[in-house]
This record gives structure tokens, sequence and C-alpha cells, in this order.
């Protein structure tokens, strides 16, 4: 799906989940795919009982990443100029993540409309785990 600045107004939201019931093995697997192997995240032991947590938790980048997808379904692919934010909270397995993406701006440019977003990630007792911004180029 690509945006239409025609058809989009600022203030408008899009939202999605972006993860059900995030699994150990989704998390052990992001580990692999980014060599992230901190204990934090991966050893049930250390975690808990060398460092307190509950449990092991998510990467932020993980949590990122799942944002990003989410963005990049949205715009459309290599539409997107920019995307950054900050990790709020830990996301723990089990967690279900739904991002939102709202229209900040819409302003033309010599390379065609671009998009302002701002996002967020709740779970599913609407903590927000992840906040963040975006750019993009869009249709006309």
């Amino acid at each position: 799906m690509a945006l239409s600045a025609s058809k989009l107004q600022v203030g408008q939201t899009f939202s999605a989940v972006v993860v059900e019931d995030l699994s150990r093995t989704q998390i052990v697997q992001y580990a692999g795919a980014s060599g992230d192997y901190n204990p934090l995240h991966t050893d049930e032991t250390f975690a808990t009982e060398v460092t307190g947590y509950p449990s092991v938790f998510a990467h932020g980048m993980l949590t990122m990443g799942m944002t990003g997808r989410m963005v990049t379904d949205l715009v459309g692919d290599g539409r997107l100029q920019s995307f950054g934010g900050r990790f709020l909270s830990q996301v723990w397995p089990g967690d279900d993540l739904t991002t939102t993406a709202s229209i900040d701006a819409i302003h033309g440019e010599a390379g065609g409309p671009v998009v302002e977003l701002s996002l967020r990630t709740v779970n599913q007792d609407g903590m927000q785990v992840f906040t963040g911004y975006a750019t993009s180029r869009v249709d006309p």
C-alpha cells in the first residue's frame, strides 16, 4: 500500500498489530540475526536470578524493527527517508504490540510530497513501549 498525499490529512492515524504473543523463540531469533546475545534477552536464569527481572525481555531494536515494519508496510518500499525513536519500557514474552502512526505534516519537496509521522507502540495494557518519528515520500 502506498500513501497518496491527496488523500491524507494532518491528524490522520493508521494502526496495526505488529506482534501477537511475542515468543521467546522470536527474541532468540532476533539475537541470532543481530548478533546481540546479551543474556538479559536469552538466558532466563541470568535475567531472573542474577539481575532480578521477572523474565528475559526483547531487545529494544526488535521493538523498533517491528515498529519500522509497520511504517514501511504503510508507506511502501523504498520511500522511508528517516526513522528514529526512544525505548520506553521492556517488552516481555507474551506481549502483544500495536503501532499507531499519526500524520504530523504533509509538504511538497522537489522529489515529491513528504509526510512526517509520529509513532507510538503500545503493549496489550496500553503501556507505551516505543515512541518515534518517520518521514517518507508519498505519492502525489
